[in-house]
C-alpha cells in the first residue's frame, strides 16, 4: 500500500481539497504509475460539479504522464521504469469492435480493479479511471502508452485527453487531408488541437472561429489561415465568403452547444462532413434544421470520442512528431501548477471571455 496526497472532490460544486490516498500495489491486469504531469480538464471540472455522475469522492485528473513504478504478475506491455502516457480507453482486444478491426470503437474499456480509497477507507471514484491528480495512481496496463522518455512529460501529457481529441477530430474522424478546407468553431484546447491537427494533415485553408480574440491569435500560431469573431460576425457567411461561397469541406464543433451544431452544419460545404467534438450536457437537443435539408447537404454528420484515437498507433507517433518540431505541443501549456492550484485553475476555466479564456491547459507537475 502506497500512502500520497491527491486533489479530491468530496461534494457537487464544492472546492476541491488535498487528501491522503491509499493507492494499492498493482494486482493481475494493472500498473502502479508514479505521476509526472497532469493537465487540467474541463471533464475534471464537470465532475466536480456533478455533471458527469454523483459517484463522489473523486479522486481527479486524467491527463497525465509519468514513470511505472510497478506492475501485476500477468503485464508485459509495459515494465517498471516505463515513461508513459495515460489514456482512459484501454482496448479490451475481445468485444465487437476490436475483432472486426476496430478498437478505437472498443466497447469493452477497462480500468483498475482494485480501489484507491481515503485515509478512513473510503473508496474513491478515480476521474475516467485514471485519477492522475496524485503522486502515484493504479490504472489497468492497457491504460499505459510507452512513449519516448527523452519527451517533456507537461507537454506530451496532454495526448492523454483534451489534445489527442481535437487532433484526432480534424485526422481521424473528420478525415481532414491535403488541400481541403476545415474550420473549427471553438478554440480552447481541443479546438486548438484541431487547428493544429489539419494544419499537419496539409489542409489549404484553416478557419478558426471564436469570440475570444485572444484564442484566435493562438489559433494562428497553431496553423489557422484565417480567423472569424463571431462574437460579432456571422460564423456561417463568413466560412462561406473563405471558401469561395461553398463552405467547408470539414466543419468542427469543438464547443458543443445546439447553436454552434447547426452553424457547423450549414457551414459545410455540400456533402461535407460535421464533426461534433465539444461535449453537450444531457439536457441539450438538435436545433430545429429541416430534414430535407439533411438529405439534401448530403455528407457526414459525425461525433469524434477521444479523437477516434488507439493509443498504441498515435501517442507514439504523435510524440514523435513533437519531438521533430512538427507538432507544436508546448504551446498548448500555458501554465505550470501544483496539485494545491488545482481550484484555481478551475476558476479561470469559468472567466468568459477573460485571462481563463487565454488559458489552453494549466498543468500540475509533481
Amino acid at each position: 500500500m502506497h500512502q500520497v496526497q491527491g486533489v479530491v472532490a468530496r461534494a457537487k460544486g464544492e472546492p476541491v481539497s488535498i487528501e491522503t490516498i491509499h493507492v494499492p500495489d498493482p494486482g493481475l491486469g494493472e500498473a502502479l504509475v508514479k505521476v509526472q504531469t497532469c493537465g487540467v480538464c474541463h471533464t475534471d471540472l464537470h465532475y466536480r460539479e456533478g455533471g458527469i455522475n454523483d459517484d463522489f469522492p473523486f479522486l481527479l485528473g486524467h491527463e497525465a504522464a509519468g514513470i511505472v513504478e510497478a506492475v501485476g504478475d500477468d503485464v508485459t506491455s509495459v515494465t517498471p521504469g516505463d515513461f508513459v502516457i495515460l489514456n482512459w480507453r484501454a482496448v479490451c482486444g475481445n468485444c465487437r469492435a476490436c475483432n472486426r478491426g476496430e478498437p478505437w470503437y472498443c466497447f469493452a474499456t477497462h480500468n483498475a480493479t482494485q480501489r484507491m480509497t481515503l485515509a478512513d477507507g473510503t473508496a474513491l471514484s478515480p476521474a475516467l479511471g485514471i485519477g492522475a491528480f496524485a503522486e502515484k495512481t493504479l490504472v489497468a496496463a492497457g491504460q499505459c502508452t510507452k512513449v519516448d522518455p527523452t519527451a517533456r512529460a507537461a507537454a506530451v501529457g496532454l495526448l492523454g485527453c483534451g489534445v489527442m481529441a481535437g487532433l484526432g477530430a480534424a485526422i481521424n474522424t473528420g478525415g481532414v487531408s491535403r488541400g481541403k478546407s476545415v474550420a473549427v468553431i471553438g478554440c480552447g484546447g481541443v479546438g486548438s488541437a484541431a487547428i493544429a491537427g489539419s494544419a499537419l494533415a496539409g489542409a489549404d485553408t484553416v478557419i478558426a472561429v471564436d469570440v475570444e480574440a485572444r484564442r484566435l491569435e493562438g489559433a494562428q500560431k497553431l496553423g489557422a489561415t484565417h480567423t472569424v469573431n463571431s462574437a460579432d460576425t456571422d460564423p456561417v457567411a463568413a466560412i462561406q465568403e473563405l471558401t469561395g461561397g461553398n463552405g467547408a469541406d470539414v466543419v468542427i464543433d469543438a464547443v458543443g452547444r445546439p447553436e454552434t451544431w447547426k452553424q457547423g452544419f450549414y457551414a459545410r460545404d455540400l456533402a461535407g462532413t460535421l464533426v461534433l467534438v465539444g461535449v453537450p450536457t444531457p439536457d441539450m437537443r438538435i436545433p430545429d434544421i429541416p430534414l430535407i435539408d439533411v438529405f439534401g447537404r448530403g455528407g457526414a454528420l459525425k461525433s469524434s470520442w477521444y479523437g477516434d484515437c488507439l493509443p498504441t498507433r498515435d501517442f507514439p507517433m504523435l510524440v514523435s512528431l513533437y519531438q521533430q518540431g512538427r507538432l507544436d505541443l508546448d504551446a498548448f501549456v500555458s501554465e505550470e501548477i501544483g496539485l494545491g492550484d488545482v481550484e484555481a485553475a478551475f476558476e479561470k476555466m469559468h472567466h468568459a471571455p477573460g485571462e481563463g479564456q487565454s488559458v489552453l491547459r494549466s498543468v500540475v507537475v509533481l
